[in-house]
């Protein structure tokens, strides 16, 4: 797989990394099959690749410790990126938006510890918190790059001003936000940001929670649990449609899986993105990978570039996100 830097100053890492949420949380059959998940990152790092993205609060923690299992010995190998700031690390277990020094502290040291490792790659903030300025945040961020304890910080679904801010304190390495086919948000301003501020951009649910992958005709085909259930994207999936149906098209005329063309079109976008398509099988991995090689004409580009945007919001509540 080629590879790419992370930002200006971060680290090299595989065009196309791994989201790891879906194998503990939040998804039908999250936390079913550990040892294909094992499997799955085993298999992705002889693939080249690299970025292997978590957070404390998926499972909480048990996907943090899924991957500190599977990285036993292989530590080397991997870019670890992992995710705080939705828990109040004081004990009771509590949750919340947190960006204060001492939960940026508390969190690192459980990471750290999960993860069975004494530095961690890439640490999110995971949401901003509105109680703590950013400048409070990044400083204890920035502090811990000093101890070594991490070697870059990110922030996911911030603001343009947030960013700036952030970086006026010390440079973000990486901006983690939804951004596929299905949600082009980041276009209108936050991409122009981070490329201005030298910022990596690691894409989100690249393949719209599966929606870009053609599978899912229906929100049945979810277990009550999954949280796409009620996503008003998938409670729209008829009106949706048309999206899906010009990616399997395109598919068709190259002979690959709907799910490639969705992120091949993404690569296209920048040698800056870097997404993260999350799988808990290797079959599903290997057919993500095939991404890399796929190249699109100009006019399928622009007709995929052309679609409408999806009817419904990202998420049910949006007020935790861009800001």
């Amino acid at each position: 797989m080629k590879k790419t830097i992370l930002g200006t100053s971060g680290p090299s890492v595989g065009r196309i990394g791994l989201g790891l949420m879906g194998m503990s949380a939040f998804y039908t059959g999250a936390a079913s099959d550990d040892a294909e998940s094992i499997r799955t990152i085993h298999r992705a790092l002889e693939l080249g690749v690299t970025l292997l993205d978590t957070a404390e609060m998926y499972g909480p923690h048990l996907n943090e410790e899924l991957l500190g299992k599977a990285l036993a010995g292989r530590r080397e190998e991997a870019v670890i990126a992992t995710k705080f700031g939705t828990f109040h690390n004081a004990g009771d277990g509590s949750s919340g938006l947190d960006g204060t020094a001492a939960n940026v502290r508390a969190s690192v040291e459980g990471s750290l510890r999960r993860l069975r490792t004494d530095y961690i790659d890439l640490f999110y903030q995971h949401r901003m918190d509105p109680g703590t300025p950013i400048e409070e945040t990044v400083g204890e961020l920035a502090a811990l790059i000093s101890e070594g304890k991490i070697r870059g910080y990110g922030l996911s679904e911030a603001a343009p001003a947030t960013i700036r801010r952030a970086h006026a304190v010390h440079p973000v390495t990486a901006l983690q936000t939804e951004y596929s086919l299905w949600s082009r948000d980041p276009e209108a301003e936050i991409l122009a940001t981070t490329r201005e501020l030298g910022i990596g951009f690691v894409p989100y649910s690249p393949l719209g929670r599966g929606f870009l992958t053609g599978a899912i005709t229906s929100v049945d085909q979810f277990a009550e649990h999954d949280f796409r259930r009620s996503n008003p994207r998938f409670i729209a999936l008829e009106a949706n449609k048309a999206i899906v149906d010009e990616v399997v098209a395109i598919a068709a005329q190259l002979d690959a899986k709907p799910g490639q063309v969705a992120l091949a079109w993404l690569l296209a976008q920048g040698s800056d993105i870097v997404p993260i398509p999350g799988t808990k099988r290797v079959s599903y991995l290997e057919e993500n990978v095939g991404a890399d090689a796929i190249e699109l004409s100009a006019q399928q580009l622009a007709a995929l570039s052309s679609l409408q945007p999806p009817v419904g919001d990202r998420y049910a509540d949006m007020s935790s996100v861009n800001r």
